[in-house]
């Protein structure tokens, strides 16, 4: 009987013990789970079953994706890039407050103004509307013919960071008539392969943002550029053509329902362009907006810049063009009427800003980095515009700086910048 109790007791023990082991595996089972979701990451968690096979979650999410998967758009195209998550390179991000220096004619009075003032970062034009400005290697753009040597791209980096001044690659994208010329088929083409023009891009071609060719074109111009040490890459012309077409030509783009939006195409160029870029090396990559997609779906929804899921693209930052010029005469913002925008430069930018406010603080948004406009805009007819100076352009940035975004680009193609701080502050000095 004695040896049948001690007997007895050992199996409960060990029993317990079982017991405990179980309970402890579950809990650290539950915990991984838990923490899968809070991270956003997908975790494979192995599925305790009889048979020896293993079920795995979903594929790979990276914690820069932002946007659902769209099975539409993976038969449209292709898959998004891969890559494993341990590998992905987070770049921390930079409060660049820039101006645009082109193709680097005045890069030493560029570096003096930033070494003078608030500012601390060029762009400089890896590829324009009309070619490549430095020596590039890549084959196609030589193909097409549109090489020349405006520059030093490693001596102007140099001589750039050797001052502390960051470098930004601007890469156009589909407003590239001669590339559209030299590759008809990935143009915009009417249903019969017809290569359409458009009239408000200067009866032009485009290239399309639907091929995925024109994608790998401009992401290896890109890649060049990171090669030879810019600091970021930023797109701009990542659009559709705005406006009627020549001749009353209807472009084509596929059948409805069996083809992805306009929006959808320039996301998915920004999102495989972020992975093959800034998630795999680092470098930051930013995209150009229209600054009227900020308030308009209709206008966004012509160029097919949705500011609203582009945002959430996992880029690092979005530039809206916010210039007072490029605003309609009368135009209505938060309830004021803008009888002649170009007139008002804190009032419209502030505007505008403030309306979209919501969206761009969303957790997950890309970082808001607006255009500011530092040229005079004649070319909109006497009496509505004036001209801009130091003044005009620091009352833009002392608006951003009242929404609570602390960083920009001054945009002149002449490059008449003013000197001056540029920090926002419009108090006027007394004696």
């Amino acid at each position: 009987m004695i040896k049948l109790r001690k007997l007895l007791n050992i199996l409960l023990s060990l029993s317990a013990i079982l017991a405990v082991v179980l309970i402890t595996l579950g809990v650290t089972k539950i915990i991984k789970i838990v923490n899968s979701e809070e991270t956003g990451v997908s975790i494979p968690i192995l599925i305790n079953s009889t048979t020896e096979s293993t079920t795995y979650t979903e594929p790979i999410v990276y914690h820069t994706e932002q946007l659902a998967a769209s099975e539409l758009a993976d038969s449209y195209w292709r898959p998004l890039p891969e890559i494993a998550e341990a590998d992905v390179k987070t770049p921390e991000h930079f409060e660049v407050k820039g101006l645009y220096v082109g193709t680097c004619s005045n890069i030493d009075y560029a570096i003096e103004l930033c070494k003078n003032s608030e500012l601390n970062a060029v762009v400089i034009n890896l590829k324009q509307e009309y070619g490549i400005p430095f020596k590039t290697k890549n084959e196609t753009a030589r193909e097409i013919g549109y090489v020349w040597d405006a520059y030093d791209i490693d001596k102007v980096i140099k001589k750039c960071h050797e001052n502390n001044v960051r470098v930004i690659g601007r890469v156009v994208c589909f407003n590239d008539s001669l590339a559209a010329e030299h590759f008809p088929k990935r143009a915009i083409t009417d249903a019969s392969g017809n290569v359409v023009r458009f009239s408000n891009e200067g009866n032009n071609p485009f290239l399309s943002p639907y091929n995925s060719e024109n994608w790998d074109y401009l992401i290896d111009i890109a890649l060049e550029g990171v090669e030879h040490g810019v600091d970021e890459i930023q797109f701009d012309y990542v659009r559709f053509p705005a406006g009627s077409t020549k001749n009353k030509a209807k472009p084509y783009y596929g059948e409805e329902g069996q083809t992805p939006t306009k929006a959808e195409a320039v996301n998915r160029f920004l999102q495989e362009a972020r992975i093959r870029i800034q998630d795999t090396y680092g470098i930051p990559v930013s995209a150009d907006i229209f600054g009227i997609v900020l308030t308009s779906e209709l206008d966004a929804g012509i160029i097919g810049q949705d500011f609203a899921t582009l945002g959430m693209t996992g880029v690092d930052s979005c530039c809206p063009m916010l210039y007072p010029s490029h605003y309609a005469l009368g135009t209505m913002l938060a309830g004021h009427v803008f009888k002649t925008p170009d007139k008002e430069p804190y009032l419209i930018v502030y505007s505008v800003l403030h309306e979209c406010r919501s969206t761009y603080v969303q957790p997950g948004f890309t970082a808001m980095r607006p255009y500011l406009q530092a040229f005079t805009a004649s070319y909109i007819g006497k009496g509505n515009y004036i001209e801009y100076g130091y003044r005009e352009i620091n009352a833009q940035i002392k608006a951003i700086h009242d929404v609570g975004i602390y960083e920009f680009i001054l945009w002149d193609p002449k490059f008449s910048y003013p000197k001056g701080n540029y920090d926002g502050n419009m108090s006027v000095p007394t004696d």
